[in-house]
């Protein structure tokens, strides 16, 4: 298929399968390409952030729950916070490979509607105090499919975009679907003091300690309307690509990529801070100045960090991923120290505005690095096929440049799934640092040591001179 019948054909219009897509043909990505990704980026950025605000849900619900009757230990708030890092994280697992086997049309509108699941039985559960605490688990359990969208979205918009355009699509990608933690923790604590649907929503819950109504219905609800519009989208208006069709033993050679495990500790690093920090941060000002309101400054990190994986990405086709990569780890071990210094010792003292600057240091070096960790996968990859293909004939070189693209768009998503831990171990270890030692200390010096590990990881094999993978 040449350009000019592709344009005749319409086969790239919305809601098509196309069969002959060419994004490294300069020719074919100006006339037909760019508009056909830019169409499915447009949709998959929306849809992307409501995953991420379902994902969050609970970093803000937990917080009201105590206020209108139910009885949770501070340990049981803290299980909802992290639990749907923990599921989103395993299923991300499974959904890193499943765009090449379903098609990214089919997925990204299935997948978004199963966002309906936990955001409706969230805003029927609240209304009743009495709701036990389980139902509360498999709810939260439930809003992990938001943090598993994110792999099977990155890996979509992965085959769209030409190697020298990936940063920048896949920073808006992520970028701004990384939004949705922040607007998700913006957007609860308004929509929960008003009667947002009026009766369809149900009644109002009575306040324990000085009166008033909480509608923490809404906070399920709110989202509903939206990822139906957006799963809807997606069915109609993206595309499949029968050229990123491969099967799960196709994709399964990255587990034999050392590679891979390497870029997936490095996005622990990175994603993984970004997630745990954002689940963590409202918890954990609780616990240390307990005269501030933590939802106040929770929204302000999660955005920050957000908007500058975009640049990251952006900055990484420019200087280059390592590079980047190695002084961010730098500065969040500096980061942390400043976290440290900060915080109250035996509950006294400390200066909260001192800690709010470093945390939101940490957001914005956590939120570059997701950027340029994203950036060196396709890198690799593509140099590590390029070095097997070295003596080989045209049709050769063309074969490994495609498997690079389906093995570097696997271990997109596969590093997402491992990254997206840090967000159910991040506030945890707060919980456990707190019990053993009265305060989160001991968990601040395992960061520390982590990102020194990173920090080698990245100079050793990406980074100095005569680097095995320069990036």
């Amino acid at each position: 298929m040449t350009v000019g019948s592709d344009v005749a054909q319409n086969k790239s219009g919305p809601g098509r399968v196309i069969t002959d897509w060419k994004p490294e043909d300069p020719a074919y990505w100006e006339q037909t390409g760019h508009r056909v990704a830019t169409r499915n980026l447009v949709i998959s950025i929306p849809a992307l952030l409501l995953a991420f605000s379902v994902w969050v849900l609970f970093s803000a619900v937990s917080i009201s729950l105590p206020k209108i009757g139910f009885n949770f230990t501070t340990d049981q708030l803290f299980w909802l916070v992290a639990l749907p890092s923990l599921s989103g994280a395993t299923l991300r697992i499974f959904y890193s490979f499943v765009i090449p086997i379903f098609g990214g049309r089919r997925w990204t509108a299935l997948s978004t509607a199963s966002l309906l699941l936990p955001t409706i039985w969230l805003g029927f559960a609240v209304q009743n105090p009495d709701t036990p605490f389980w139902i509360f688990v498999c709810i939260a359990i439930l809003c992990g499919f938001g943090g598993a969208n994110f792999s099977s979205s990155m890996s979509n918009i992965s085959f769209f975009y030409p190697k020298q355009r990936q940063g920048m699509a896949l920073g808006l990608n992520a970028g701004l679907g990384n939004v949705g933690v922040s607007v998700s923790q913006l957007v609860i604590p308004l929509v929960i003091t008003v009667g947002l649907f009026g009766s369809l929503g149900g009644a109002p819950q009575t306040v324990v300690e000085g009166g008033g109504q909480m509608f923490l219905q809404n906070a399920g609800f709110v989202w509903v309307p939206a990822i139906a519009i957006a799963a809807v989208a997606a069915w109609f208006g993206m595309n499949d690509l029968t050229s990123a069709r491969s099967s799960f033993s196709e994709q399964a050679i990255i587990f034999r990529r050392k590679h891979n495990w390497l870029m997936c500790w490095l996005y622990i690093g990175t994603f993984g801070s970004y997630i745990g920090f954002s689940a963590g941060f409202p918890m954990l000002v609780k616990s240390q100045f307990p005269d501030v309101n933590p939802m106040t400054y929770a929204f302000i990190g999660p955005l920050l960090g957000a908007l500058m994986r975009s640049v990251g990405g952006s900055l990484a086709d420019k200087w280059g991923g390592a590079r980047l990569t190695f002084w961010v780890f730098a500065l969040m071990i500096a980061a942390v120290f400043g976290v440290l210094h900060f915080l109250p010792s035996n509950g006294t003292g400390g200066n909260f505005y001192g800690f709010l600057v470093s945390f939101m240091a940490l957001f914005v070096l956590s939120g570059i690095g997701n950027g340029t960790t994203f950036r060196m996968i396709p890198v690799i990859f593509r140099t590590l096929h390029e070095r097997l293909t070295a003596n080989a004939n045209a049709e050769g070189k063309a074969a490994s440049a495609h498997q690079a693209s389906i093995e570097s768009a696997a271990v997109v998503g596969f590093s997402g799934a491992i990254g997206a831990y840090g967000g159910f171990f991040i506030p945890k270890s707060y919980g456990s640092s707190i019990t053993l030692t009265g305060s989160p200390d001991m968990a601040l010096y395992g960061f520390i040591a982590f990102y020194i590990t990173c920090l080698v990881v990245t100079w050793w094999w990406y980074y100095r001179r005569g680097a095995e993978t320069p990036c």
